[in-house]
């Protein structure tokens, strides 16, 4: 790894260790194999920062939080790991309760390094104490509805939730389609069942349907109804948040769940760095890891180059983030300010359409890069 070359003040080397909270969703109702490859990459990271000498002599440890998709409770984890003493917060992935986690961040003056959630708005104002690895989800989902244009998907129906994030998704697909003779169909799936969503789509004529919803339910549901439906042999299902990426998609669907082109922020090929830690990951989850995991590493990798550079103090820390240059599992990690976005942000990590092979659903293709 390469970072700063700045140094603030001489470390301390008395040993006691440098301290990083971690918020993950490890129960539900938050998507706990999502929230476990986030952790095994965190953790993989800050074992490789302790192999190499830790932060100036002392070692790395994480504080782990459990937010269990709340935002309360990751509000309220993050007062507790700022009183505790932690020089920085990283992790997360569902973007609500990113959300909720950053505000908090801003309010105490507490730097985050946001892994996973890509909601565009991550905090209401401007703020310098937040910097995000994943990319915005303007940015991912305008890349995957140029995958369904270049598929010749003209009337896309979504099938969506309750949620800022799946509404905010929903407003970035008709933004992006409609200036290019796409249309979107909305199905409220608080107003029906999957049985019905199945004569919506024959009805609107849609060729494509994307999946705005939870999982297990009513994802499982929706794609079981839609497969079995002979009227709708030929429509395209997706999930652009990426829950095809996970083993417990296919568990649940088996061959139904092969075929759902999803985002995966992965390049086409891994560099030495990326290959020894996706070997490491896949030893410590007994599974191949998710683009989510390596995200959980190359958050620790830029916060330890910080620390080194920086030591543990919370505004030296902030105010750092437009020199980080790590290079990480997905390529080299730069922040810089993007407009719309109010955080510090890397513009672009790499992203792909991917899918599982309808022929060996445990193998991804790769459809489409951005």
């Amino acid at each position: 790894m390469s970072g700063m070359v700045t140094q603030a003040r001489p470390p301390r080397r008395d040993g006691s260790p440098v301290r990083i909270g971690a918020l993950v969703p490890l129960t539900r109702p938050g998507w706990a194999e999502a929230g476990h490859h986030l952790l095994a990459g965190l953790e993989l990271a800050v074992r490789d920062v302790n192999d190499d000498g830790g932060i100036a002599g002392r070692p790395l440890e994480l504080v782990v939080r459990d937010t269990a998709a709340d935002p309360r409770k990751a509000a309220a984890a993050v007062d507790e790991l700022a009183r505790l003493g932690v020089a920085a917060v990283a992790g997360e992935y569902h973007s609500v309760v990113a959300r909720a986690a950053a505000a908090r961040a801003d309010a105490l003056g507490l730097p985050f390094l946001c892994s996973s959630a890509v909601l565009d708005a991550l905090t209401e104002q401007p703020t310098d104490w937040v910097a995000r690895l994943a990319p915005a989800q303007s940015h991912g989902w305008r890349i995957y509805a140029d995958f369904l244009l270049g598929a010749g998907h003209r009337r896309i129906a979504v099938a969506h939730q309750p949620s800022v994030y799946w509404a905010s998704g929903t407003g970035i697909l008709r933004d992006h389609l409609a200036p290019r003779g796409g249309t979107v169909i909305e199905l409220d799936m608080r107003a029906l069942a999957p049985a019905a969503v199945c004569d919506a789509l024959v009805a609107h004529r849609a060729t494509a349907l994307l999946l705005l919803v939870g999982h297990p339910e009513p994802a499982v549901s929706i794609v079981r109804s839609v497969r079995r439906d002979q009227r709708l042999a030929a429509i395209m299902m997706g999930a652009p948040a990426g829950q095809p990426e996970f083993a417990e998609w296919a568990a649940s669907l088996g061959e139904d769940g092969a075929g759902i082109p999803f985002l995966r922020y992965l390049p086409e090929r891994l560099g030495p760095l990326g290959a020894r830690v996706g070997t490491a990951l896949r030893e410590r989850l007994g599974a191949a890891p998710s683009f989510v995991a390596f995200e959980g590493y190359d958050t620790v990798a830029v916060l330890a180059e910080v620390l080194r550079a920086q030591g543990t103090d919370r505004a030296g820390i902030a105010a750092s983030w437009p020199r980080v240059a790590v290079e990480g599992t997905r390529g080299r990690i730069r922040f810089s300010r993007t407009p719309g976005i109010s955080v510090w942000q890397w513009s672009w990590p790499p992203i792909q359409v991917v899918d599982r092979d309808p022929a060996e659903p445990d193998r991804f293709r790769v459809l489409h890069t951005g």
